[in-house]
């Protein structure tokens, strides 16, 4: 161990989904500390019962730790990168360091909560401190509860028991972060950690699309208050609009604070009553995310079972022919098939075709909701565990507050009515791009001189519906009949 008298012992500040350097409270106290503050990041695929991160999530880091890298080096440090088990990384780096303190943000999902108290006993083993602070929420879990002490499991309550809390934002500190020392073994590089896909290289366009880290989270953040946000309780639901703020990504890698987003656009917003609500829209939905943490925290199996406990006995009909049209974008529902592509090529889909396709994978197909939460998990660059699960138990009927069951998205209808123009659909199924908006989002009902002035032939050239609308709901709802008749279930 290397030796060191006490003002000079290092601490060691522990980077997971927090990979800023401003609004973060465990690295600002670890700077108060008057300490050497070392930095490091560890990438742990080892814990128990752990989601392993999906490939466009690896993507997303492999970029958002070059970033944080530079900052860290403009700071006057290092950031030090490994590979392995969280508790003999920090073993390692403690014992050769000489640090006493290990700093770090919280983590909610079930492994990583064993993890930190797992972490805590070891590292007291050595006479290493463990604390953590808050840094990815807005509100700690424990902190918020109904009047009879009990999680919330309805959003609206929630939301308002949320926003007569006291939220603060983390002072401006100036950080200063110091070079590992020579006795500590050599980090990893970041290419070390293969967290770029090889062979092929799928997202090799992706760079055009999106910039990760701090930096690039607080000028999008600018963007969308200049801007989209005056049209965002209705914009947000048409994705050609490009109304939303498309932070999620850089929320879930904790590259700006939610505290700081809630702060800007209220401020943004002060003196303008149209505005305001436009805004309070928009603040409305960071607490869908907060409540979906709530949930995780204290609903822990959410991504793994049924909410409501009913739903266990749901008869999933649909197969791996019908999972794999879908991920594929070959359903022959236009508005289905261009979200699935936009999200293959993009590694992002927006919200509200989120929903039609989550609802239609769901409730068309009769697929367990559990094998598009995990297509979901590997492809979307904000895949985020409680995001995550419960949104896709919201859609599937099974979740907290969710969506009822028989509300079943006819996805025809919704083409029709959020893509009228037609140019999402164009955009991401060009194929259908020649025929006229009329047909454009039931091809299979345009009359064949039609489909020959498009120059396209059904299903050569695009297929036909997988299933029919009209019959595939009314299977959905028989099935959901069914397991309420089996469960007693007369309301």
């Amino acid at each position: 161990m290397t030796s060191t008298s006490n003002n000079e012992q290092p601490v060691i500040y522990w980077f997971r989904q927090d990979l800023r350097l401003h609004d973060l409270r465990g690295l600002n106290k670890a700077v108060a500390t008057g300490r050497p503050v070392l930095a490091c990041y560890i990438l742990d695929d080892q814990s128990p019962g752990q989601w392993q991160m999906g490939g466009a999530s690896r993507w997303w880091l492999h970029h958002s730790l070059a970033a944080l890298s530079a900052d860290i080096e403009k700071a006057g440090g290092q950031l030090y990168l490994a590979r392995g088990k969280s508790e003999v990384v920090l073993a390692r780096l403690t014992e050769q360091s000489g640090a006493t303190l290990v700093c770090c943000s919280r983590q909610y999902e079930p492994w990583a909560r064993q993890l930190e108290k797992e972490l805590h006993e070891s590292l007291e083993e050595r006479n290493v401190e463990l604390k953590r602070y808050g840094g990815s929420l807005l509100w700690e879990p424990e902190t918020v509860s109904t009047l009879a002490g009990t999680p919330f499991k309805v959003f609206t309550p929630f939301w308002n028991k949320c926003r007569d809390l006291p939220l603060l934002l983390e002072p401006d500190t100036r950080i200063r972060l110091s070079r590992w020392p020579a006795s500590v073994d050599a980090p990893d590089t970041l290419n070390d950690l293969s967290l770029r896909p090889t062979n092929p290289d799928w997202a090799k366009s992706w760079g055009d699309l999106w910039q990760p880290g701090e930096r690039h989270a607080s000028a999008k953040l600018s963007a969308f208050l200049r801007g989209p946000v005056s049209d965002y309780d209705a914009g947000r639901n048409y994705p050609a609009r490009g109304a939303t703020s498309r932070l999620s990504a850089h929320l879930h890698f904790g590259e700006i604070a939610p505290a700081r987003v809630f702060h800007t656009a209220r401020e943004a917003a002060l003196g303008d009553p149209e505005l305001q609500a436009e805004t309070d829209k928009f603040l409305s939905e960071l607490g869908w995310r907060e409540f979906s943490h709530h949930l995780l925290f204290h609903f822990p199996q959410m991504p793994e079972e049924p909410f409501k406990a009913d739903f266990a006995a749901f008869p999933w009909l649909g197969g791996a022919r019908e999972l794999r049209a879908w991920q594929k974008g070959l359903t022959g529902y236009p508005i289905v098939d261009a979200g699935m592509r936009e999200l293959w090529q993009t590694g992002y889909m927006h919200n509200r075709v989120r929903m039609v396709v989550a609802s239609f994978l769901c409730k068309h197909l009769l697929v367990n909701w559990r094998a598009g939460q995990r297509w979901f998990w590997d492809t979307l660059v904000d895949a985020d565990l409680a995001n995550n699960a419960c949104g896709w138990q919201w859609v599937a009927g099974s979740g907290a507050d969710a969506s009822p069951y028989f509300r079943i998205f006819n996805p025809t209808a919704q083409g029709e009515k959020f893509d009228k123009g037609g140019d999402y659909v164009r955009r991401w199924v060009p194929e259908l791009a020649a025929l006229p908006d009329r047909y454009l989002h039931q091809p299979w009902a345009a009359p064949e001189k039609v489909l020959q002035e498009a120059g396209m032939e059904l299903p050569a050239d695009y297929p036909l519906p997988i299933v029919d609308h009209r019959e595939a709901r009314e299977s959905a709802l028989a099935a959901y009949a069914d397991i309420r008749t089996q469960q007693g279930i007369t309301a």
